[in-house]
């Protein structure tokens, strides 16, 4: 039997991708017996009654998947975020990059806009850039209106499934329109119809960038850490986790214990004081969540 992926859902048919042809499946029903649901993403074994038109058959096993928004096996997320209007914000990619983290996908941080930036407000986000790079992260510094840094990006995007994500107006739509110039993407199309409130419905598709897949989507439409548990946060800060190795007690969560490794981190410059305040509140959050029953 073929396989494929599925790059695309719609209104119950799920658009398979086979050796750069386009099936339009359905679903078995067996599927809603045993309650999956295809997800775009997914690897997919499929009967093909003609070139045209098939139905799922067996989806093969995720290694990953996300509710919002609904997405199957994704390799990176691409944190878009920009260096003004909006300002850039420390404390919201920091959330999102510890939902990145617990859900196990590789994040890359995509700074926006430099060619609106001052002097000044250059070296403030090249300082945040290479923070960001001490902690681990790859940070990548890109202009939609002049280009620069955008090559930087390709390498990246090569052979992988990526989920753009990042707060509205900060060009998402733009980067991908220079990444492919015939999507002709309206600025803000991707994140504008996502409100809070609002009975709007986006669907998932993949788009073709190189040899790449990057979802069209508005990214995470929840920032809320519904899944995560307190003895989670740690390993979602990179730079907290392996300073927590010289922690004295196990399980330290290093807000009041004594002898901990992360706090003498921050005292010693090693750690950002924003970033461990990020944590600190985030997992003052985590603890106050109501109980789910």
């Amino acid at each position: 039997m073929p396989e494929g992926k599925i790059v695309k859902a719609l209104s119950g048919f799920y658009y398979v991708l086979h050796n750069d042809n386009l099936i339009q499946c359905r679903g078995r029903g067996v599927f809603r017996k045993n309650k999956i649901t295809p997800l775009v993403g997914d690897e997919v074994v499929f009967q093909a009654e003609n070139d045209l038109e098939g139905y799922i058959l067996e989806v093969k096993e995720r290694k990953n998947e996300l509710v919002r928004p609904p997405i199957a096996n994704v390799d990176q997320a691409i944190l878009v975020f920009s260096a003004v209007e909006p300002d850039f914000s420390t404390v919201l990619l920091d959330r999102f990059l510890v939902l990145v983290e617990f859900n196990q996908i590789e994040p890359l941080i995509c700074i926006t806009k430099m060619d609106l930036t001052s002097d000044e407000e250059r070296a403030r986000i090249e300082e945040y850039a290479a923070r960001y790079r001490g902690a681990g992260y790859e940070v990548i510094l890109t202009s939609s209106e002049t280009e620069a840094g955008i090559e930087r990006l390709n390498p990246h995007i090569e052979n992988k499934i990526s989920v753009f994500a990042g707060q509205s107006g900060v060009g998402k739509s733009s980067l991908l329109n220079v990444l492919r110039p015939d999507l002709d993407l309206k600025t803000n199309d991707i994140s504008s119809h996502l409100g809070r409130g609002k009975h709007t419905t986006r669907h998932v598709e993949l788009i073709k960038v190189g040899n790449g897949l990057i979802a069209d989507t508005p990214g995470f439409s929840s920032l809320e850490f519904t899944n995560i548990e307190v003895e989670d946060l740690t390993s979602c800060f990179p730079e907290i986790q392996k300073a927590s190795e010289y922690c004295k007690f196990r399980g330290c969560l290093h807000v009041t214990e004594p002898k901990c490794g992360v706090k003498s981190a921050v005292e010693s410059g090693d750690i950002p004081s924003y970033r461990y305040e990020h944590y600190v509140d985030f997992l003052q959050e985590i603890k106050d969540r109501k109980p789910r029953y």
